[in-house]
């Protein structure tokens, strides 16, 4: 796991090793200059407010003579940064009885329909029955797409026709899933825009259907983040919430952006964990978040950890 998130996180390390190199070459010394500089680093790989506030308290820690070297400010950097994802971690829910529904969200684009599709060839690996459900009705593709997944993978899918209702699909696929002993079932919903209410509204109708079957479901309500969005994935995200209940995040595309220090801005926003990264383009590239191999694969200079 190491290596495959080592290599899919390399543009956002590259932008951020490549300017702490520079910083941190031999002899530079600790200053003002310094600091100004590191504060500019972590803007520009998408830290955000995050950086600023690491590199005050860098400053902090400078005046008051605890640290003295340039060669202490990486591990206090990953210090630091490490307490900023306390909790971010989460695995994702099963439930105590019969199928666990999981409703996945997300805007168009967001890379929504293959994170689906990594995440259900994840569990089907695993060995549970995994049932898909095409509930993004409005995008004739989006349901052919996730039916080409799904005969890839070997699993059920449950559709309609294109401007079917989405709430009837979820209900269905709800319904199939329970009658045929399924361990796991993935709704896609619309790639709604985050800013059109009436969308939201039917994302809120898509749970209530879904409830008159088995009432403490959705388990897990995923948002499907599109993390080369930067700093406007957090602006998705909070929208989501007020209306989707959404238990957490999926954060695809790592592979494809330098700015994978969004994280942290996206946790300093929300209390949302993150399940599962995406770190790659093949469908086995899908891995549980993990703060400390994320940190450590962002912030590492040399060459990739091998793998264990």
């Amino acid at each position: 796991m190491l290596g495959k998130l080592f290599a899919g996180l390399k543009k956002t390390r590259d932008r951020l090793t490549q300017g702490l190199s520079r910083l941190f070459g031999v002899g530079r010394k600790l200053d003002d200059d310094f600091l100004e500089e590191l504060e500019e680093v972590l803007y520009t790989a998408d830290l955000g407010p995050t950086g600023s506030e690491i590199v005050n308290q860098l400053k902090e820690s400078y005046r008051k003579k605890e640290i003295a070297e340039s060669a202490e400010v990486p591990a206090f950097l990953r210090e630091r940064l490490l307490e900023r994802l306390d909790g971010c971690e989460g695995t994702l829910a099963k439930a105590s009885d019969g199928p666990t529904v999981i409703l996945v969200v997300g805007v168009n684009g967001s890379g929504k329909t293959t994170s689906i599709a990594k995440l259900a060839n994840r569990l089907h690996k695993q060995g549970h029955k995994v049932m898909l459900g095409a509930g993004d009705t409005f995008r004739a593709a989006a349901v052919e797409q996730l039916t080409l997944w799904s005969e890839r993978i070997g699993i059920p899918i449950i559709k309609q026709g294109t401007g079917a209702d989405p709430a009837a699909v979820a209900y269905d696929t709800v319904a199939a899933a329970k009658a045929r002993g399924v361990d796991y079932v993935i709704v896609d919903t619309a790639g709604r825009l985050h800013t059109q209410k009436n969308l939201m509204s039917e994302l809120e109708k898509v749970v209530r259907v879904i409830r008159k079957q088995i009432p403490d479901a959705p388990h897990e309500t995923l948002q499907v983040l599109d993390a080369t969005t930067g700093q406007n994935a957090i602006r998705q995200a909070a929208e989501f919430t007020k209306t989707a209940d959404v238990s957490g995040l999926i954060l695809a595309k790592m592979d494809g952006t330098a700015k994978g220090g969004a994280v942290f801005g996206i946790r300093r926003e929300l209390p949302l964990p993150v399940k599962l990264i995406g770190v790659g383009e093949g469908i086995d590239d899908l891995e549980d978040f993990d703060r400390t191999a994320f940190v450590d694969a962002i912030l590492t200079f040399d060459e990739a950890p091998a793998s264990p």
